[in-house]
Formats: structure tokens, sequence, C-alpha cells
């Protein structure tokens, strides 16, 4: 699906334009260190803030794309595009994931406890902790179960660590020695220990790159959110410049490494031209994106497009579909969920798939339990016969170039964040108090009575044991 059929559900925003013609299909590729370049774009996207609906957010800043990588400062202060003699430092955001059975239940409730997970309304955000805790304990058992199908806990801090590794090797083959942290949002080593380590190393310019190749409210937003909040607060960090990089899915080298692995497996299966190729991406509520104008869904399609451009010009015509995993709760998800359309894909005669991870760049539970096993038995039970499924990117060569080049392409436009820069929480709540502190006690009150009550609801109870994380 094309930009202009997706856009409708972004009001407000101006997205990035589609890069599909400007790939540079010469890129070099060598055995160990491959690297992928296109013609820059240029995009005049405005700043984003993280704690209000996209469609309403105050205008100001700017932001910075090059070769199909998203940046934005964190405040309006000009800085020197020369780095050097810089101490360089590179944060990267990733989920986290308990590394043990013991840890399953407190990462729920912090995953659980993020107002960009779960987004009550206003009035009942004094619940978000209470709910956490309700939710994490109802969902532990299932989820322990399911960790314990892969080893005992998520092996997403290890590859993480190793992506690091290789990322500063590669900066430093680059000329461009740096520092690489790990800052994972509901796990050790978490933001504030991150933030805490590149104060006491004493980094003078910071890029920031999530390990999501697509920007969502829910994944890169919490991320950035509660960076911006640490920085913001702390007098040494908010002057420190510092680059974010929003996403980074229309990067040549990325496309590249998933068509060079999609490929590579698509050679595995006896008729590798019969294969439909599915692309298995994590869903967010709906709502996020029609109410909130999260561009999640938009730059997931377009980066399919993107990947079947690739294969396509490599002569590999296959068909493909796209649908959402891990929905959770009684609300509507992205559509067509994986599940549902595994069994219609079985009933429609389709005798071999392969499965592509495609928002993902580390094995972790929704990979190695949610697809390999759960999917897997699934479409095979659903007349599926052949089943194959592409591995993570993890520390793949040209993957790794490219964040390379990526990092280098943002760092000049690295700028300092103001501490006296407009909080990121409304305050909303305490001025309706001041107003009119009977009628607001009294819908607190009413809120929780009819929070509670839907806490309790056999319907909401049975969605939140589905072990999803």
């Amino acid at each position: 699906m094309n930009a202009a059929a997706t856009s409708h559900a972004l009001p407000g925003v101006k997205l990035p334009e589609l890069t599909t013609s400007k790939f540079n299909h010469n890129s070099s590729v060598h055995t160990c260190k491959a690297s992928g370049n296109s013609n820059s774009t240029v995009s005049n996207l405005q700043k984003l803030k993280l704690d209000e609906p996209i469609k309403n957010i105050g205008l100001a800043g700017k932001r910075f794309c090059s070769v199909g990588v998203c940046t934005h400062p964190l405040s309006e202060t000009e800085s020197d595009s020369h780095v050097e003699d810089e101490k360089v430092g590179v944060l990267l955001l990733n989920l986290g994931g308990p590394e043990t059975l013991v840890d399953v239940q407190p990462f729920l409730y912090n995953l659980f406890a993020d107002p960009d997970i779960i987004r009550l309304p206003r009035l009942f955000r004094f619940l978000q902790r209470p709910l956490a805790q309700i939710i994490s304990v109802l969902r532990a058992r299932k989820s322990k179960e399911a960790y314990a199908s892969i080893g005992g806990g998520s092996p997403l801090r290890k590859i993480t660590d190793e992506q690091a590794s290789a990322l500063k090797s590669e900066l430093e083959a680059k000329k461009l020695p740096a520092n690489v942290y790990i800052a994972m949002r509901y796990w050790h080593p978490f933001t504030e220990e991150a933030a805490q380590q590149i104060k006491s190393d004493g980094i003078t310019r910071l890029v920031v790159l999530p390990l999501y190749p697509q920007f969502s409210i829910s994944t890169t937003g919490s991320s950035i959110r509660a960076l911006q909040n640490i920085f913001r607060e702390d007098k040494v960090l908010s002057k420190l410049p510092v680059a974010i990089i929003q996403s980074w899915y229309q990067r040549y080298g990325y496309i590249k490494s998933m068509a060079d692995l999609i490929e590579e497996e698509l050679l595995s299966f006896n008729r590798p031209q019969e294969v439909m190729i599915f692309f298995s991406a994590h869903g967010v509520p709906e709502t996020y994106v029609v109410d909130a104008g999260d561009p999640y869904k938009y730059q997931m399609e377009e980066c399919i497009d993107l990947i079947m451009q690739e294969l396509k010009a490599r002569g590999i015509e296959n068909n493909h579909r796209l649908a959402y995993q891990s929905r959770v709760g009684p609300v509507q998800w992205l559509k067509p969920y994986t599940d549902e359309v595994l069994v219609q894909l079985g009933q429609q005669g389709v005798k071999s798939l392969l499965a592509v991870p495609v928002s993902f760049v580390s094995e972790h539970i929704e990979t190695l339990e949610e697809i390999d096993m759960e999917y897997k038995e699934l479409a095979l039970k659903s007349g599926v016969e052949n089943w194959g499924r592409v591995p993570a990117l993890g520390c793949t060569t040209s993957f790794i170039a490219d964040l390379a080049d990526a990092v280098i392409e943002a760092l000049p436009s690295a700028t300092a964040m103001s501490a006296s820069s407009s909080p990121l929480i409304s305050s909303s709540s305490s001025q309706e108090f001041k107003r009119d502190p009977v009628g607001y006690a009294m819908k607190i009150f009413v809120g929780s009575f009819l929070a509670f009550i839907l806490l309790l609801s056999p319907r909401m109870l049975s969605a939140f044991r589905k072990p999803v994380v």
C-alpha cells in the first residue's frame, strides 16, 4: 500500500516522501562489512511532542531527514557541525526483557505502568500503577511458561550487547571512535542507568538510536519521552548536544539486509517461487493511529513496499501479506491479525509460507515463542505444509554497517536540550482541581468505581491472561 492510501490516518502530520526510486542498487557488498547508501531525502517534519496526540502538537523546532533517517533536536539551539575532538556517545534504545523467570512479574509491571503502553483517559491516570500491578500478577504465570519454553528468560540483553559491540567496532573502522551505551525501557540496564554512565564518561555529543526500524508512540516514543525527562532534570545532561534518530526503515542498508535474509531463506524451500512471504509486525491499538496520529502503520506499510521492491529488482516475484501480532485486551488493534490471516491462508490453499518478523532486529519472546511455536503450530494445523522463518537481523554485517552510517549522518544535527524547556507532562488535571475541587473529586470517585468494575469483568481478565510479552 502506498503513502497516499494510508495518509488519511495521520491528520496533521506531514510524513517523509517515498524514497523507493532513490535507492542505489550499485552499493558495494563485502564479505564481512557492507554498507548501503541512497540519495539524501530532506523533509520538514515538525518536532514531535510525545505526550500529546500528533495532530495537536505545538509546531516548533526542526527535524532532519538524511538517507531515510529522521532525526530531531531536543531544542532549537544551533550546533557546530564540526565534531573533531568530541567525545562521542551512541545510545541504543530497546524494550528489554526478563533475564530469569523471577524477573517476569516486575518486568510486566514496568511495562504496563508505562502510560504509552496502557493509555488511560486523563481522568483515570491515577490508576496506572495499581492497574499495572494487578495485570502483571494476573499475567505472570502464563508469561513465565512462555519464557520457560525459550530457555527461562529473554535473550534480548545479550543480543543487544553484541549489537552494541559490533556497532562500536564498525564506527571505529569508519574513523569515528565512540562509546556505545544501552538503555532498556522496562528492564536493566534502565534509561536512568545509561544516562548516568553517559554523564560519568564525559560524553560531549550523543546520538540516540532506537533499535526499532519504524516509529511508534509505544516503542521509540516511550523511550524518547523517558530520556527527555531524565535529561531535562539534569544540569549537565540538559546541555549535552543530542541527535535522536526517530526511524530508519527507509534506509537502503536496512532494506537490503532484510531482502538478503528473505532471499536466503526462500532457497531452503523445494519450490521457492511458490512461497508466500508473510510479514508479521508487532501490533499497536488502532486508536494510536486513528486518534493519536501514530505513524507506525504508514511506516510499516511503506517498509514492506520497499522490501518487496528490492526483492522484485532481484527477480523475486513471490506473493506477500502483512499482518499484526501480539494484540491484547478488549480493544481493536491494527488489522489484519496474524493468527486470523494464517488460518485464512491455510484455507485458501497456501502450502508454503515464510514468516518475516519485520518489527524486530533481535530475537526475543515474540519471535522465539509466539512466531516459532504458536503461529507455526497454527499454520500447520490450518493447512500450511512447509513453514520457514527469517531470522532477526541481529549482528548482520551489512545491517550494522548501515547503522554506523546512520549515526555518522545524524551526528552534526545534535543540539543541546535546555533545562528550562516546557515540561512533557500536562498539568491540566491539577488546573482542573484548582477550578472545581468538588467536581474533580466526584469525577475521580466515579471513574475509580467504573475502572474497578471494568477490570474485574470476565472479558478483561481473560484478555489480560494472554502471554504476549
